[in-house]
């Protein structure tokens, strides 16, 4: 079955688009020439506006459709399902969450991915340094949370811990008490957002050091020549020439922050009061069997998503306008 799949993937899938592409070709030829140029994109377009129209325009509007009826999609009951949303005390812990994400994630994420491209930026193995700094966003956020869910883990004072969180500290500090990182109420939500840290500083080191590579050295040695200090370099020259690549990399930390999912549902499947609006619209779906309000919670979370995508393809085109 697998090498069946990789024979469709590999040979058939290349076949079909060739033919197609041929045909499109024979297609234009009957056609009047000045009409040549207009309609060759879009029929070379056609298919992946079929896939998108399928898969992604579809399954919107009938989210959106599910949103205003019942838990069985049987009773139009309005936008009920939505004044629920922002109304129970569980979904207001989500909304939380999620804005806790938002600021406290983006924000470490990108300052120690800034801090980080500046400091390695003159290391004689930079590339290697960027490399292992890079390598948690190799693996996977499930992954990742497991990983980091046996580093948190914890047993009673007085048993031996497992967790290397626990069992550094309790070496390092003195009379030191363990704690349940991902039950207690002050830690917990921060002790996730830490996982995604440690994955996402990587990727934002590697595309800040990528741009940082662009700004011409001579203008910072200049900078240098008079006078100016290392902050003042980077708080006056670095930070303003970087200013379209963080609004880039900010607003795709803000996108995942949103839609944070993975690191949560498998750590602690958002109990203790770490519930986000992706983790509970799932609870909502395949616990309670609520497709009205999972769908509702879905909208939410594509309407919260869509102005900073937007933003973010606003910016690459100003970005790509001023080369």
């Amino acid at each position: 079955m697998t090498a069946l799949i990789l024979l469709v993937g590999i040979v058939a899938v290349p076949a079909i688009l060739a033919g197609y592409i041929a045909l499109v070709e024979i297609v234009l030829r009957v056609l009047p020439e000045k009409r040549q140029p207009t309609l060759r994109p879009w029929l070379w377009m056609a298919p992946a506006l079929l896939f998108l129209t399928v898969f992604l325009l579809y399954p919107t509007l009938n989210t959106l459709y599910l949103s205003l009826l019942d838990a069985q999609s049987t009773v139009f009951v309005g936008f009920r399902n939505y004044v629920r949303a922002v109304t129970n005390y569980e979904v207001q812990i989500a909304f939380r969450n999620n804005l806790l994400w938002l600021t406290v994630f983006s924000t470490i994420s990108l300052g120690l991915g800034l801090v980080l491209a500046i400091v390695t930026d003159r290391l004689r193995y930079q590339s290697a340094v960027k490399s292992i700094m890079f390598i948690p966003m190799a693996i996977s956020f499930v992954a990742a949370g497991v990983i980091w869910k046996f580093v948190y883990e914890f047993r009673p004072l007085g048993e031996a811990q497992i967790g290397s969180l626990n069992a550094v500290l309790g070496v390092v500090v003195r009379d030191f008490r363990p704690v349940a990182w991902l039950v207690a109420p002050f830690a917990n939500n921060l002790a996730l957002i830490a996982v995604g840290v440690w994955i996402w500083t990587g990727f934002c080191l590697v595309i800040l050091s990528a741009a940082l590579r662009a700004i011409p050295a001579e203008l910072m040695d200049a900078a240098r020549v008079d006078g100016a200090g290392e902050w003042q370099v980077a708080s006056r020259i670095v930070v303003p020439a970087l200013g379209p690549t963080i609004s880039v990399v900010a607003t795709t930390l803000a996108i995942f922050a949103l839609k944070a999912f993975d690191i949560v549902y498998v750590m602690t499947s958002g109990n203790f009061g770490t519930e986000v609006i992706a983790n509970r619209m799932y609870r909502e779906m395949f616990t309670f069997q609520d497709f009205g309000r999972a769908s509702a919670l879905a909208v939410i979370l594509l309407a919260a998503t869509v102005p900073v995508a937007v933003a973010n393809v606003r910016q690459f085109r100003r970005q790509e306008a001023l080369r």
